[in-house]
């Protein structure tokens, strides 16, 4: 191994990256805009839908109530919702979106309450949809109104007040610090994104300087030159892992310049928006983006091993290719694999252990979210980064001898 041997194939190839226009905008460009433009459009898709929501009244139906006149008449006179004519079809509406919600209520219920007896009243909905959960909860209030009152009057009945029937008060408080609340609610997503970040900053350069190269009938010149093979591999290897970190540099910096001014201008927007609520949903919209400096700058280090682990992987399964577009075909899928420990590590209830923290991929996710949150497992997170270090490790003694191999280097 000659490490100046090693410096000139990677200075070489560095310079031609840089003269690499689509390198660069894979390196620079994309994992700088992306997050801003992510950010940008989800924000706008959300306070959107929020604001049709919020102004457009949803439709509901009323079916029964024929012997129950105050109540159906109230229920008519919200002001919460529009209720349309009653339609055999009503069920197919709520499918077909056309209608949000509908309330039934059964025969004798006035009768019922003042006998004092339970009646019950149903609401079908369409469960999941934002508009027609929106019906439900106007219905609900509204509901919920109308009991207090008949609650109130049968204990007035009785010389009772409203306390009678709530002896004990229940009063949650968090007292979990801003940043953990945070790194718990988004922590999952950071790491999820570096790694993606990392997988195709590499993606393009090791196909480039493998695949490409075959293609381009630059591979033998180079296997001409007095270089040992292994200065090759490292010289391009390092290449690759340049080019993966200076994507996950520059997403980093990204991600702090959209946490900073899109989160300031996302309070301000609620706080415009929902005068009622403004200080609440700006303190917990505060609250969830809040993480631990520390802990973030722990994912990157984190991180490291891992992107060492894909620019090996990548280059031995470039190396193996004929063409550009070969590599494509097999690297492309990889993509899945990346991303399905991700999801994994986003659900809630899978916690880190001893096991979990041998599964590559998955392991530095579930870390990553505990980081952000200002957990620090020391023994777990040695674990992760020693058993990340020997995956790295292992996948680039594979692609050194895998160059050694001529028919990997010169199969056509």
């Amino acid at each position: 191994m000659n490490f100046k041997n090693i410096f000139t194939i990677y200075t070489k190839e560095l310079r031609d990256m840089l003269r690499d226009r689509r390198t660069l905008i894979s390196m620079v460009v994309i994992p700088t805009l992306a997050m801003p433009a992510l950010f940008a459009v989800v924000m706008a898709v959300a306070f959107r839908i929020q604001s049709e929501v919020a102004t457009t009244l949803p439709t509901i139906m009323i079916l029964g109530g024929d012997d129950s006149a105050t109540m159906a008449t109230a229920l008519r006179a919200h002001a919460g919702y529009r209720v349309l004519p009653t339609s055999d079809n009503w069920r197919q509406l709520i499918a077909d979106k056309q209608l949000r919600a509908v309330v039934a209520v059964p025969a004798g219920f006035e009768a019922a309450v003042q006998r004092g007896e339970s009646a019950e009243i149903k609401i079908y909905y369409y469960e999941g949809e934002v508009r027609s959960d929106r019906a439900v909860r106007e219905v609900r209030g509204f509901i919920n109104g109308e009991r207090a009152k008949i609650v109130a009057a049968r204990l007035a009945a009785h010389g009772l007040g409203p306390a009678a029937i709530r002896p004990i008060e229940i009063r949650a408080e968090n007292v979990a610090p801003p940043e953990k609340v945070g790194g718990n609610l988004i922590g999952g997503i950071i790491p999820y994104f570096f790694l993606l970040m990392a997988f195709s900053g590499a993606m393009y350069p090791a196909m480039d300087l493998t695949a490409g190269e075959k293609e381009r009938g630059t591979m033998a010149t180079l296997l001409c030159s007095p270089v040992g093979r292994i200065d090759i591999v490292l010289g391009k290897f390092f290449m690759i892992l340049t080019a993966s970190l200076g994507t996950v540099t520059f997403s980093l910096l990204s991600l702090g310049a959209t946490f900073s001014v899109g989160g300031a201008f996302v309070a301000q927007r609620i706080a415009g928006t929902s005068p009622g609520t403004s200080t609440r949903a700006a303190d917990k919209f505060a609250e969830m983006t809040s993480l631990d400096p520390g802990g973030l700058l722990a994912v990157v280090v984190m991180v490291l091993p891992m992107v060492v682990l894909f620019a090996a992987v990548l280059f031995a399964i470039s190396l193996f290719a004929k063409s550009f577009k070969e590599a494509q075909s097999y690297v492309s899928p990889l993509v899945v694999v990346i991303v399905l420990p991700g999801v994994i590590g986003l659900l809630p209830g899978v916690e880190l252990n001893v096991r979990l923290a041998l599964v590559p991929i998955l392991n530095v996710s579930l870390a990553s979210k505990e980081l952000v949150s200002g957990v620090w497992h020391w023994d777990l997170l040695a674990l992760i980064f020693a058993s990340t270090c020997v995956y790295a490790a292992l996948a680039l003694g594979a692609a050194v001898k895998m160059f050694n191999r001529e028919d990997v280097i010169f199969r056509m």
